[in-house]
């Protein structure tokens, strides 16, 4: 389907019910339709839609919002032209996609590694210099093996230097192309809701290879921080509350 043979549409739909969610009945319909975009919570009491694909298909899709997935009159839903965006997938956006983790380890080189749960195992990339909340800051990320989902809980001394958890908790996949396919092709857009970092963040290759190597940049949000530097303002392990350097000499007192 080329972009003069589709048309796009946004919407905001209230939710019938205080906490009702009608984003995986608009999914399902949407798929059946062959419509692309996605479904979002925007806030408690409303569920924001992107869809495009042929016109008849969208304004079946309209007919549908109208009458059944949100159970509102014609009058209560709100339905504006968009632009047609490219998107290959219909997606619910804001669902937890799995754990990532960001630990700090002193090796052969000092480096921190980010770690996103795909398909059940952390996909990872060694980021020398450590991830920024500045958008203006490209990070390098050179791609490294998969870690077990296990591995996270690890922090402490090794045979080679030690390892803290910079910083941990759960990502949301987004972007226009489904995962793991956006990383294969080399650009993933994505969300971490961490204890330090948040907000949408990008994976760009930018060589591929055995170790591939990647651009990690800050989206332009509101929990971006231009001018910040979060690797040294906040240093501390999320896990035990050391730094890298304290695990390091814990380990060298107890040898």
């Amino acid at each position: 389907m080329s972009d003069r043979d589709s048309r796009a549409i946004r919407a905001v739909i209230p939710r019938p019910v205080r906490g009702a969610d009608p984003r995986e009945a608009i999914r399902a319909r949407a798929g059946e339709l062959g419509v692309l975009g996605w479904a979002r919570s925007a806030g408690e009491d409303a569920v924001e839609l992107h869809a495009e694909g042929p016109s008849a298909a969208i304004e079946s899709l309209t007919g549908f919002l109208r009458e059944d997935a949100a159970g509102t009159r014609a009058a209560d839903l709100d339905v504006r032209a968009a632009r047609v965006e490219g998107h290959e997938q219909f997606a619910i956006r804001g669902v937890s996609a799995g754990a990532f983790v960001v630990q700090e380890h002193a090796a052969t080189a000092h480096h921190f590694d980010l770690r996103l749960e795909v398909a059940g195992v952390m996909r990872s990339w060694a980021v020398p210099k450590g991830p920024s909340m500045d958008p203006a800051v490209k990070r390098l990320a050179v791609g490294v093996e998969e870690h077990a989902i296990e591995h996270n809980a690890f922090e402490g001394p090794t045979d080679g230097g030690g390892v803290v958890i910079w910083d941990r908790g759960t990502y949301e996949q987004g972007g226009r192309v489904p995962w793991p396919e956006a990383l294969d092709r080399g650009h993933a857009v994505f969300v971490l809701h961490g204890e330090k970092l948040r907000g949408g963040f990008a994976l760009q290759r930018t060589r591929a290879g055995a170790k591939s190597q990647w651009l990690l940049i800050k989206r332009l949000d509101e929990q971006a921080r231009p001018g910040s530097d979060i690797v040294s303002e906040q240093p501390a392990s999320v896990h035990s509350g050391r730094t890298l350097d304290q695990v390091l000499r814990a380990g060298a007192q107890s040898l």
